[in-house]
């Protein structure tokens, strides 16, 4: 009898292990470059010498064909990688969309181009891993949180379409996603009263002249894809006037945009209420432009 309730016992335990494997697959990191094309250097996980990339997967039967590049913030001068990483992913991967967050070279190390040139990788990396993830080609979105909001500010105002007579065959893939999320972005680097002088520092370090070229509300164009924002009203770290910027941008460029800035909330939507009303909206922003298909569909 002992030995037939140890048995089913074990058999228990084996089911449940299996539903949770289920529930939620394990996270997979890969390198985000070719091996050996990028010296080798100290690594930590906020502080790549190495960039990788992390693919979360919805749960088996969830997925809905639609991916999403995650750029976790950190001033250019690290990666955070627990809200803004690992929780983010899981948002999208509850919502049937596989993530990939990347883990991006910054400062004091790497200065510009180098965290845009991850960021290209980053896009071209996961559509040209489109059928073994069961992507859509045309369903790869970007989101970056502060200074990754920069980042991905950047990868959409400076499209990178690709090289069609490029050798590799990597480089002959676009790299311009098809939507945007830039939650609590960094933007400006000349308006002065709203400029978060960190991430501005760290990615240009003592050269001026680039300030003007990456701010990237000047550099919207008809061809940046549609793009999401939202802002905490009480941020003093990164003013909400960023998001409000790059959003007027694209209403001038004929960009599609929804910008939400919400009466309150801190750089970072630490509260568990004002990340719950964030997510929630850009919930309903990913179905109604069906990057999350509509209930029944």
């Amino acid at each position: 009898m002992k030995k037939l309730r140890h048995l089913l016992s074990l058999c228990s335990l084996a089911s449940l292990t299996l539903h949770a494997a289920e529930v939620a697959p394990a996270v997979t990191r890969l390198p985000l470059w070719p091996e050996n094309s990028i010296p080798a250097g100290k690594e930590t996980e906020g502080d790549p010498a190495i960039p990788t990339v992390d693919v979360h997967l919805p749960a088996p039967g969830t997925a809905n064909g639609t991916a999403v590049v995650v750029l976790p913030g950190g001033g250019y001068g690290g990666v955070s990688m627990d809200f803004e990483g690992v929780n983010a992913s899981k948002l999208l991967t509850d919502h049937g969309i596989t993530a990939f967050v990347i883990r991006y070279r910054h400062a004091p190390r790497f200065q510009f181009p180098i965290p845009l040139e991850d960021a290209h990788r980053a896009v071209r990396w996961v559509r040209s891993h489109a059928e073994e993830y069961k992507l859509k080609p045309d369903h790869i979105g970007i989101m970056g949180f502060s200074a990754g909001g920069h980042l991905a500010s950047m990868v959409i105002t400076r499209i990178d379409t690709g090289k069609p007579d490029a050798s590799a065959p990597m480089d002959q893939i676009s790299a311009r996603p098809d939507f945007a999320v830039l939650i609590y972005p960094v933007i400006t680097f000349v308006d002065e009263a709203f400029v978060h002088k960190g991430s501005r520092s760290n990615l240009t370090g003592t050269r001026q002249e680039l300030w003007q070229e990456l701010s990237t509300d000047l550099h919207v164009t008809a061809n940046t894809p549609p793009t999401f924002l939202i802002h905490g009203g009480t941020d003093k770290g990164v003013p909400p006037e960023n998001s409000i910027h790059f959003a007027e941008a694209c209403r001038k460029a004929k960009v599609s945009v929804e910008l939400h800035v919400l009466s309150q909330g801190d750089h970072g939507f630490r509260d568990d209420a004002i990340r719950n009303e964030a997510f929630g909206n850009l919930t309903r922003w990913l179905t109604r432009n069906q990057w999350i298909p509509q209930p029944g569909s």
